[in-house]
């Protein structure tokens, strides 16, 4: 079983349960080696931001998988949970306009949820 695949199954799962809004999967495999998939979601609020990073934790952390690293949480504008093979970002609406990490990334493969 393809672990990398599993991880962004369950974290977009997770997501979409606590109503995450625009949730994008790059599969970044073919052009990167520091992760298989990013993950990139929007909460409406800080609280709904910390919301969805508690419920992926949560959810990852009951199937075995624990996260490794993570990064903004107090701020609750974009947090970052790096599980190793996928990395999930959560950002409030203007952070994610911001960033625009789909941009940054678009050498990846966008894929939907169904693929996973």
């Amino acid at each position: 079983m393809e672990y990398g695949k599993e991880m962004a199954r369950l974290a977009w799962q997770a997501l979409d349960e606590k109503k995450g809004e625009d949730i994008q999967i790059i599969d970044i495999r073919e052009i990167s080696i520091m992760a298989d998939y990013f993950l990139i979601a929007t909460g409406s609020s800080d609280n709904q931001v910390r919301a969805l990073v508690e419920n992926v934790e949560e959810t990852l952390y009951k199937a075995g998988y624990s996260v490794k690293q993570r990064e903004g949480y107090q701020a609750g504008n974009w947090v970052l949970l790096d599980f190793g093979d996928i990395i999930v970002h959560i950002f409030d609406k203007e952070n994610r306009l911001f960033y625009n990490l789909e941009r940054i990334w678009r050498d990846g493969k966008i894929i939907n949820a169904e693929e996973l």
